[in-house]
C-alpha cells in the first residue's frame, strides 16, 4: 500500500530527503507522496522512514493504493532497475 500525508502536514521538511525512492514531492499546501514510487520504503528499510521522522504522524496509509509486500518489492525492484 503506499503512503499519503494528511491535510494536517504542517511542511516541516522532515519527510523529504527520508524517502529512497524520491516519491515525496511538495504539493500545492502539503507535502505528497506519488503513489507510483511509493514502496512503503520496502527493499530499504524495515518500516517507512518519513513515518518515523514525522512529528505530527500525518503520514497514513493510502486506501486506495492497496499492495502486498510482494507487490512493493516488484515496484522497488523496477524504480531500481538501473541502480544496479
Amino acid at each position: 500500500m503506499a503512503l499519503r500525508i494528511t491535510q494536517q502536514c504542517i511542511n516541516c521538511d522532515m519527510c523529504l530527503p527520508e524517502c529512497p525512492n524520491e516519491a515525496i514531492f511538495e504539493g500545492a499546501k502539503v507535502y505528497e507522496i506519488e503513489a507510483a514510487r511509493c514502496t512503503e520504503c520496502v527493499g530499504f528499510y524495515e518500516q517507512p522512514t518519513c513515518m518515523a521522522v514525522c512529528p505530527i504522524d500525518c503520514i497514513e496509509l493510502h486506501p486506495e493504493h492497496s499492495e502486498t509486500q510482494e507487490q512493493l518489492m516488484r515496484k522497488f525492484e523496477g524504480l531500481n532497475l538501473f541502480s544496479k
